[in-house]
């Protein structure tokens, strides 16, 4: 009787079964989350104007809050590198959309003061940039974050290449300038002002300090490992 060379038969897939699903990527839409909540105070505080519920001058006061917004989000995009170095909370990839709420905010300031408030009169407009020092910078430091805005994407990251990082240095200055205009702005001296000046300088202040505290961490992972 002739032998039969038995085969190894592959089981074959049950029809209709799925490929197992990818893990969902959060991170995109978290990102997409934080444009939607940043713009909630902008959204709230036209509300309230619009309907008469601001206090004193609303056009102001509208102004006034967009501004404090937009110093808050230029802190909070740069809180981001020393809340990484220091304390190991990484959330770059929230730090581009920090800094573009922050452009929009200033912008949205700055149509507030050119429409609402001096109602498109360029003369008075021109006038104020020229001799109100306050409103000077804080003219220089919109201006100053247009280029940054315009090269919050990929493409221009690896066009710039390290020039990219080099432009947005100006990030520093524009904080200080910030913090400085807001400052000025202010009729009745409060603590709040200072308390923003001072973390504005603490933050720049830091990038300076960084090479130094970053060498050191090395040193100190360097010598735990050698134990």
């Amino acid at each position: 009787m002739a032998q039969v060379e038995a085969r190894s038969v592959q089981p074959k897939p049950a029809q209709g079964r799925t490929a197992q699903a990818k893990p969902w990527n959060w991170r995109p839409a978290s990102i997409w989350a934080l444009y939607a909540v940043g713009f909630v105070p902008a959204v709230w505080y036209f509300y309230l104007g619009a309907t008469g519920q601001i206090a004193g001058n609303a056009v102001k006061e509208f102004e006034h809050l967009l501004g404090i917004w937009a110093l808050r989000f230029l802190i909070a995009a740069l809180t981001v590198t020393p809340l990484r170095d220091l304390a190991g909370v990484n959330l770059l990839r929230y730090r581009r959309a920090l800094g573009l709420l922050a452009f929009w905010y200033v912008l949205m300031h700055f149509l507030t003061y050119m429409v609402l408030d001096q109602n498109l009169n360029l003369g008075t407009i021109l006038a104020d940039i020229a001799k109100r020092p306050f409103i000077t910078i804080g003219m220089a430091c919109l201006v100053l974050l247009i280029p940054l805005a315009a090269t919050s994407n990929a493409w221009s990251i690896r066009r710039l290449g390290p020039n990219w990082q080099r432009l947005h240095k100006l990030s520093y200055l524009i904080v200080l300038g910030a913090a400085t205009h807001f400052a000025m702005s202010v009729k009745v001296v409060t603590a709040e002002p200072f308390i923003y000046l001072m973390i504005a300088f603490v933050l720049v202040g830091y990038r300076a300090l960084r090479p130094r505290i970053m060498r050191w961490k090395k040193a100190r992972r360097l010598a735990e490992s050698a134990r």
